[in-house]
């Protein structure tokens, strides 16, 4: 990569705009749910699936079900996203409200 393109590339990172949202890692083995929020819905996945992998999740029970059932069980979803132009003092409180709402609905573990 020449140097004009690497500019453009750190420039295109540091502009884009997070996604935040709520998510959801689902075993298909198992059927078991977690939920969880993000600020950055675009590399959740990744850092979910290092620490499983690490067997370092915090999260006992998804640990156990992916100690259990291998990678290949699991599936990550992203279940819904907030507008980019929400309020960002109201985002925290929105984002649980909205967290809340898919636990019951999905019968799930928060993460």
């Amino acid at each position: 990569m020449d140097h004009e393109a690497r500019k453009a590339a750190i420039a295109e990172y540091k502009e884009r705009k997070a996604g935040f949202g709520v998510f959801a890692v689902i075993c298909e083995a198992t059927g078991e749910v977690w939920v969880g929020t993000s600020r950055h819905l675009e590399t959740q996945q990744n850092g979910i699936w290092f620490s499983l992998r690490q067997g370092a999740s915090l999260h006992r029970s998804l640990q156990a079900a992916w100690t259990e059932q291998g990678e290949a069980a699991f599936r990550f979803e992203e279940l819904e996203r907030l507008r980019d132009d929400y309020p960002p003092l109201s985002r925290p409180n929105e984002l649980k409200r909205r967290q809340a709402l898919w636990l019951e609905r999905l019968q799930a573990k928060p993460i």
